[in-house]
């Protein structure tokens, strides 16, 4: 028997393949697109994850305008920051963020599924959201995958 078989490989910045893939968030629900989104960037539905190795795809989000909410989460859902000061908490609603921009949203809901940590912020760095179908990545031949029949 080959002892070699048995060696665990692990991925490092050198080896790792990453690949460009353009999802339609059309229709979807938020909190689905951003688990499944978070995976891919993540790398963890690779063979070859490894949890200190950013080994994630680089993934473009379109249609980001698209996107829907369950339930009563435009009204109730709220996104709160702090600007520094006393007294300097901030909050909006999902629709108020709808407004200003649309990409913010799933943006928000992503970072928030990735480490809090330096190779989260990284990871963060690969995904590119667009409010409409444009988009300018067009030279890297992003391919096409549907979330939506993905899912398990």
């Amino acid at each position: 028997m080959d002892t070699l078989s048995y060696k665990t490989v692990s991925a490092n910045k050198n080896t790792v393949v990453k690949e460009w893939l353009l999802v339609d968030a059309d229709g979807q629900a938020l909190g689905r697109l951003a688990t499944q989104v978070a995976v891919l960037l993540r790398g963890k539905h690779k063979p070859s994850f490894t949890p200190h190795v950013d080994c994630g795809d680089n993934v473009i989000i379109i249609n980001a305008g698209k996107v829907n909410l369950t339930g009563n989460k435009w009204n109730d859902k709220t996104y709160i920051r702090h600007t520094g000061y006393p007294g300097g908490q901030r909050s909006l609603t999902a629709t108020e963020m709808y407004k200003k921009d649309p990409a913010r949203l799933i943006e928000k809901a992503v970072k928030g599924m990735l480490p809090k940590n330096k190779l989260g912020a990284e990871m963060f760095r690969n995904l590119k959201v667009y409010a409409d179908a444009n988009h300018g990545q067009e030279a890297q031949k992003p391919r096409t995958i549907n979330l939506i029949n993905n899912s398990k």
